[in-house]
């Protein structure tokens, strides 16, 4: 059965836009009925998102991002409409009917993540069954040296790839067609040059991607698991890579994707900040000592998608990289793009030879609970690691070093924040600052602009409240008046003539930042809906409505004026006694009662 098309409309109506996003965007409150925060659609410094309480909708004055509730989340989430559809449903607990989707393409493709989660499942319980099987013994060793014990192992459903290349397809081939067990990343098959896609390989040249390995789950956001890291047990040539991630598929994209970020996530809220560690193996050990608003990138920098994930929980991050030369370079990666959206970064540097698992496992909880209490800031340690590569013993050396700073000083988005930063590198270069700053003047007059508000504007008061009035479907005998007054063209010459006209002439029921507007439009209207009048009354439209006849009617005398010369210049003595009646009647109906 279909899903009936009233159904996404009235959930949209249950649901309270503002409490929606704030689980994604921190808003604060702005004016009646707005609330703004920074936009997490692109990169920003000065809040220029908007959400509107009543007419329930967002938009970014800065990239032109628009829409509804669901607008909103297929866009912050990658997701169909329908599964933004069934992700309202599941935040709000209303019981979702059969759905329907716009095409066959649409139903395939959403057919198809559902089975992939669905073999992903089957695939976690299966390895996790086989963490008990005597073949894993060494397995469960290694766990166990790892300071896993059974509960934290189930925990994080760490399982066991057995040393077969069938037994995962077997077990799964029954229950899952072709197509499925090819896309799911789960088996790799032989003569990839000739098929490298696997669309015609048969089942049975399938073997599992995943042979005597321990594995740790990937899972979404919402805590489903879409992919696997596994570590191999075997040494020597024929190991393989230490770690073997699933490759990318529909349910799984590495750059989109935070380690335990679906366990992490309220914790990070409430304490306000968020651990960054490398490793998956880091991120557990952590985690399971007390320590849980902890996450891994999937890899050893950031992406700026992961910048984005990450923004929508907390901006202070302490980051905590092996201190090693690749752990360093990580963390310079990844701080580049954190400095961009303006988070607090600290650091928390090991001794030489710990990652975080071994620090603790060797040291304790307490002991990292003391290093994560004293935190270095960021561009202390970036200093310091300058002077380290670049000890300023000649001027050669001291010109390195500032050429290495100089890159991220100029990141940081804050001005008495880099000129503060600027100062301290100079001094511990012996560099007079005002070089440094000189620089950093440079390169902010090539910094992009402020965006235009929808305050600067050329809006009139008066057109504001015609278009609020026309928007306005609580009120629908407000709105019927200035639908008359369109008619009577009282719209005519004013900036947004064309947009004001179309208004009066949709449905009350028509959501009007739908329409097919251009970029610019959407711009306007947005602009005047969040940031125009937003308590418009019957007292203050007939002021609107007045001021509008009253311009009206100065634009036909000065249209008059110029006829009735042109008719005195022709002596058209007819036509000039019907302009100086229209006229006089003008004046009349401009004078004062």
């Amino acid at each position: 059965m279909a899903e009936p098309v009233d159904f996404a409309q009235n959930l949209k109506q249950q649901a309270d836009i503002v409490r929606v996003i704030g689980d994604y965007v921190k808003l604060r409150k702005s004016g009646a009925v707005n609330f703004t925060g920074l936009c997490p659609f692109h990169n920003e410094k000065s809040p220029s998102f908007s959400v509107h309480v009543t007419k329930q909708f967002f938009h970014c004055f800065g990239c032109g991002a628009s829409g509804d509730v669901y607008s909103f989340l297929q866009k912050i989430d990658n997701i169909s409409f329908p599964e933004a559809v069934k992700a309202l449903a599941l935040k709000l607990g209303v019981p979702m009917p059969k759905q329907a989707f716009s095409g066959p393409g649409e139903a395939a493709d959403a057919a198809l993540r559902g089975k992939l989660i669905d073999i992903h499942e089957r695939a976690t319980a299966f390895f996790q069954e086989q963490l008990r099987a005597p073949e894993a013994a060494k397995a469960r060793e290694y766990l166990a040296g790892r300071g896993l014990d059974a509960e934290n192992i189930a925990r994080f459903r760490i399982g066991f790839a057995p040393d077969s290349g069938f037994a995962l397809r077997d077990r799964v081939r029954g229950s899952f067609d072709d197509h499925v067990l090819r896309q799911s990343g789960l088996f790799s098959w032989k003569d990839r040059d000739t098929d490298p896609e696997g669309v015609n390989t048969p089942v049975a040249n399938m073997y599992s991607r995943f042979r005597n390995r321990i594995t740790f789950p990937i899972c979404s956001e919402q805590g489903k698991v879409i992919a696997f890291t596994a570590r191999t047990l075997e040494t020597g040539e024929k190991a393989g890579p230490k770690y073997l991630n699933s490759p990318e598929t529909a349910l799984y994209s590495k750059s989109r994707v935070l380690f335990n970020l679906d366990k992490a996530k309220e914790v990070i809220r409430k304490v306000e900040y968020v651990i960054l560690v490398e490793g998956q193996m880091d991120c557990i050990t952590v985690f399971t000592s007390g320590f849980q608003n902890v996450i891994a990138s999937s890899g050893t920098a950031f992406t700026e998608t992961q910048v984005q994930l990450l923004k929508r929980f907390t901006r202070n991050i302490i980051v905590n990289f092996d201190p090693d030369t690749a752990g360093a370079a990580a963390a310079e990666r990844s701080i580049a793009m954190l400095l961009e959206e303006d988070f607090d970064i600290r650091l928390v540097s090991l001794e030489p030879g710990f990652d975080p698992d071994l620090f603790i496992r060797k040291k304790g909880k307490d002991a990292y609970r003391e290093v994560l209490g004293k935190p270095q800031r960021y561009f202390d340690w970036l200093i310091e690691r300058a002077l380290k590569m670049f000890p300023p013993r000649s001027p050669e050396a001291r010109v390195k070093a500032i050429n290495y700073l100089l890159p991220h000083i100029q990141r940081i988005p804050n001005a008495i924040v880099r000129d503060d930063v600027a100062k301290n590198a100079a001094q511990k270069f012996g560099i007079a600052d005002q070089i440094l700053r000189q620089q950093l003047r440079d390169a902010a007059g090539k910094r992009s602009g402020t965006i235009k508000s929808a305050q600067a504007s050329g809006n009139t008061v008066a057109e504001k409240v015609l278009i609020c009035a026309l928007t306005d479907a609580a009120n629908p005998e407000l709105r019927q008046r200035a639908v008359e007054a369109v008619a009577a063209e009282l719209h005519r010459g004013l900036n947004n003539e064309s947009m004001i006209e179309r208004l009066s002439s949709i449905s009350l029921e028509t959501d009007p930042m739908s329409l097919d507007w251009d970029d610019a439009q959407r711009q306007e209207l947005a602009g005047v809906l969040i940031h125009g009048h937003e308590d418009v009354n019957e007292a203050l439209l007939d002021e609107t409505l007045y001021t509008l006849r009253q311009r009206r009617m100065e634009q036909r005398k000065r249209e008059l004026n110029a006829e009735i010369a042109e008719a005195e210049r022709r002596s058209d003595s007819g036509r000039l006694g019907q302009l100086l009646a229209e006229l006089k009647q003008l004046e009349r109906e401009q004078r004062p009662q």
